[in-house]
């Protein structure tokens, strides 16, 4: 891949972020709408098109994002409970991950058995 691209890719994806940061800091309803927003799997699926032009890698990718949102959610709930029940920020950001990556573990093992 030519460093163009690849530049271009970084700073694309790094400016989402950095938005998302930054209007935080005046606004969390508009910045947690773009964070919402599948932006990174939209990049993902046009960089891995442009790149491949293979539409089962981009189904396949597709389907495999749409069943680990679901274990995701786990810490967009637990860490607000945590936080509102007077836990520490790296506490609570510390224990809501490792519980979204224990229901990850527990989606893939999930869909290996379903053969999904």
């Amino acid at each position: 891949m030519p460093l163009i691209q690849y530049t271009i890719k970084v700073a694309l994806s790094a400016g989402v972020i950095v938005a998302v940061a930054e209007i935080a800091k005046s606004n969390s309803f508009w910045a947690a709408a773009l964070a919402s927003l599948p932006l990174t799997s939209l990049l993902a699926f046009v960089w891995l098109y442009l790149e491949t032009g293979d539409i089962q890698k981009i189904t396949t990718l597709s389907q495999g994002i749409f069943w680990l949102v679901i274990p995701s959610l786990l810490l967009f709930v637990l860490l607000p409970l945590m936080l509102r029940a007077g836990w520490g920020f790296w506490v609570s950001l510390a224990a809501a991950s490792c519980v979204t990556a224990l229901g990850y573990l527990c989606m893939v093992w999930a869909l290996a058995r379903i053969h999904v």
